[in-house]
């Protein structure tokens, strides 16, 4: 290889042996155009060359699912010919480096995946990572990023049902920005495929006219976020949603008429990714002239053209002689539409200028990255945390400062601050406010269904364990959903990692994914779609995993819907599950210790499937007034917001069974569910507990909520033991207040 083909691929980001392949392929060396398209569609943003062969191990399949992955989007059948569209993919880098621009140009690119199979968007969902927020900086990312999520919802009328955010110091560098968005599908609605066929179809561009906004974003996806990568400000680009609104009713109206083959969204990698993907999916080929597609700038390069990632753009192949037909609806919402090419028989997506052919590539190769194993490696630092005897920790003198050091934990406390900033209610479709459950819940017109969204993922506990964390956030998300009333249904994930290319990083994906394989097979929520985002990390410094888990389930009945909180005085409080004083990884550890250490609780998921399912049940059956899943701060936390959310107290008496205090109040074991219930239930609930063969625990009962009203907790059998004494107005000033006190110091 000479110097100058080796400057080529390096410039190119690609390896010796992709530029060989790439000759192999073309049977010649490319021309500059040529590799600018291997480049982008061979990175990892867009070929999943270091990822996509573990996927392969996820379930992705079950008479639920209607579509798996593959398409721009997941489909869930929901039964009476009814089902639900749903995707959740990060926009990090951007976010990162342009807050605002990143996180609604995120939020407006999977509000087109789910509109581009003929699903009209109905909820968004978030997943938000950042620093402390002591750091100037992450204030001002979380202000950013929250506000271009809003902005752009807001303008399409779009509810933000529920979300997720954790602050810690590994995300300092590299915030995560993950977006979820989900549709519905109503009978005899089409579902519309990203294909190219028919020879001779009219290929056709609708939409922004093409910028020169963020050309080479899915390379700078593609890296480490480094100082200079940080100051790239040109990769990002802006949101248009008011054309994005636009765009949404004609495509929508154009899949419904019948008069489109196959629609794509140009997402990362802009016209190369939608065009070459939509040839490879239809085993046809694609030929644009460049010339006909519209720009913002009269001088742009075929380049900048098929590179950029302007947004509000869709690509789409029309039946033959529909032409004027879509013509007319596009022209009636005011979108930019023009043909651009044709489809050919040949395999090759060809681009011209005129008559003069610029590239001519197989659009099967190009959209084919070569798929690594990169060498993997157990990180050092797991020696250190899994020796580490969390029973060396001092007992806390006082566990009511504790209890309330815990609430006022921004990975804990109230997130009203950030979803007040959201329209919640838009679309009027929202059964829950914000708040009140684990998941955000929508009704289905002209139905007594609904459906629960959620999304989960305990960051921590995956640094110190890969596979069991990833599984537990499978497991959360759908006890989270158990609790509103619903059965879930499906998995789709957002996977969020440092450099593949590095061992031990590599080594946590590999675990992470055989975890949540484990899991989706055993609790049957199969993985329909999602997304990796690798380089998460600069300065050497990688992110703790952190595998979103986004999930939906189904409630049959609307009147089914269970809460948090605390519903009626002299309702008997109970456990469902066990305490096993587990406090590896707990935010107990973390808040009050200052510590990241020791083995992450034990997931069994037999006994985490039998929980979920006694706990369904019990609610269908009408047995239960609240019901909240036991997760991060332990039991006491739990009680806490279930007091908080009900303006009611409780008086809790716990049987110690040798735990410490500590162990019993703060650690965080899975498969936990606290309930309440009106006496005359109890029975019933505990003949299912025999049926499930779950342990129950009846823990204490709801007492009147005012001034005076306290959260007691006793170990053992005397009072002298009594531990946490607190007025749920002392609860709720820490719980609430947390957030916004920090973001305003």
């Amino acid at each position: 290889m000479t110097a100058d083909q080796a400057k080529r691929w390096e410039d190119a980001g690609l390896t010796a042996e992709e530029y060989r392949m790439i000759e192999d392929t073309l049977g010649r060396g490319p021309n500059d155009l040529e590799l600018a398209l291997f480049s982008v569609m061979w990175s990892e943003h867009c070929g999943y060359k270091y990822s996509r062969a573990l996927l392969k191990k996820l379930p992705t399949t079950g008479s639920q699912v209607l579509q798996g992955p593959g398409e721009n989007a997941g489909i869930i059948d929901i039964h009476d010919g009814q089902a639900v569209v749903m995707k959740i993919e990060s926009h990090n880098h951007p976010s990162a480096v342009e807050p605002y621009a990143g996180a609604a140009t995120g939020v407006g690119g999977i509000l087109r995946d789910i509109f581009t199979m003929g699903a009209r968007p109905v909820a968004a969902l978030n997943s938000l990572r950042f620093g402390p927020l002591t750091d100037s900086r992450q204030k001002e990312l979380l202000t950013g990023s929250v506000a271009g999520m809003a902005d752009y919802g807001s303008t399409f009328g779009l509810p933000m049902i529920a979300g997720e955010v954790y602050f810690d110091e590994c995300y300092s560098e590299n915030c995560l920005v993950n977006a979820m968005a989900v549709g519905f599908l109503d009978k005899g609605d089409p579902i519309a495929r990203g294909i190219a066929a028919g020879v001779g179809n009219v290929v056709m561009a609708a939409g922004t006219p093409t910028g020169r906004d963020g050309i080479e974003g899915a390379a700078f996806a593609s890296e480490e976020l480094t100082q200079e990568a940080a100051e790239r400000k040109d990769s990002i680009p802006k949101g248009y949603p008011e054309m994005g609104k636009r765009l949404m009713e004609a495509c929508l109206e154009a899949i419904r008429a019948g008069v489109l083959v196959g629609i794509q969204d140009m997402g990362a990698a802009g016209l190369t990714s939608s065009s070459c993907e939509m040839a490879a999916r239809g085993k046809h080929g694609i030929e644009l002239d460049l010339s006909l597609v519209p720009v913002q700038e009269p001088d742009m390069t075929p380049y900048e053209i098929m590179l950029s990632e302007t947004q509000e753009r869709m690509l789409f192949v029309v039946k033959a002689g529909e032409e004027a037909a879509v013509q007319a609806i596009f022209d009636k919402w005011d979108v930019p539409l023009a043909a651009i090419g044709r489809v050919t028989d040949d395999g090759f997506l060809r681009l011209k200028k005129g008559d003069e052919v610029l590239a001519e590539v197989p659009a099967q190769a190009l959209a084919s990255a070569p798929v690594y194993h990169p060498a993997s490696r157990r990180p050092d630092y797991l020696a250190e945390t899994e020796s580490f005897d969390v029973r060396s920790v001092a007992e806390p003198d006082d566990n009511s400062q504790v209890l309330l050091k815990l609430l006022a934990s921004p990975n804990i406390a109230s997130k009203e601050w950030i979803y007040e900033q959201f329209d919640h209610q838009a679309g009027g479709g929202i059964l829950t406010a914000p708040g009140l459950t684990g998941a955000g819940v929508i009704g289905i017109n002209g139905s007594d269904k609904a459906v629960a969204f959620t999304v989960d993922c305990n960051s921590r506990l995956c640094y110190l364990d890969p596979r069991s964390g990833a599984a537990a956030a499978v497991a959360e998300a759908a006890r989270n959903l158990v609790c509103t009333g619903a059965k879930p249904l499906a998995v789709t994930d957002g996977l969020n990692f440092g450099n593949p290319e590095k061992p031990e990083i590599y080594w946590q994906f590999s675990e992470a994914i055989e975890g949540i394989a484990e899991a989706c097979r055993r609790l049957d929520t199969p993985v329909i779609g999602g997304n990796v985002s690798f380089y998460n990390e600069s300065k050497g410094k990688a992110i703790y995993p952190t595998p979103v888990i986004g999930m939906a389930g189904l409630i049959d009945n609307k009147a089914d819907i269970c809460t948090q909180s605390f519903k009626r005085v002299g309702d008997v409080v109970v456990l469902l599950g066990e305490n096993k004083g587990e406090l590896g990884g707990s935010e107990y550890l973390k808040v009050v210790h200052g510590l990241v250490a020791g083995r992450p609780p034990e997931l069994d998921l037999e006994l985490e499937k039998r929980v979920q399912d006694l706990c369904l049940e019990a609610i269908r059956a009408g047995l239960l007034s609240s019901a909240h899943d036991c997760s991060e701060g332990g039991l006491a936390v739990t009680l806490a917001e279930s007091c908080i959310l009900g303006g009611l107290g409780a008086d809790i008496a716990l049987d110690h069974h040798g735990l410490t205090p500590a162990q019993l109040l703060y650690g965080e074991s899975h498969s936990r569910i606290v309930v309440s219930l009106a006496p005359e239930h109890l029975d019933s609930l505990e003949e299912l507990a025999k049926k499930f063969n779950v342990p129950l625990t009846v823990i204490g009962k709801v007492q009147e909520g005012n001034l005076q009203v306290r959260l007691k907790v006793q170990v053992g059998e005397c009072d002298d033991q009594l531990v946490i004494v607190l007025s749920v107005e002392e609860l709720e000033a820490a719980w609430r207040g947390a957030i916004p006190c920090q973001m305003e110091s």
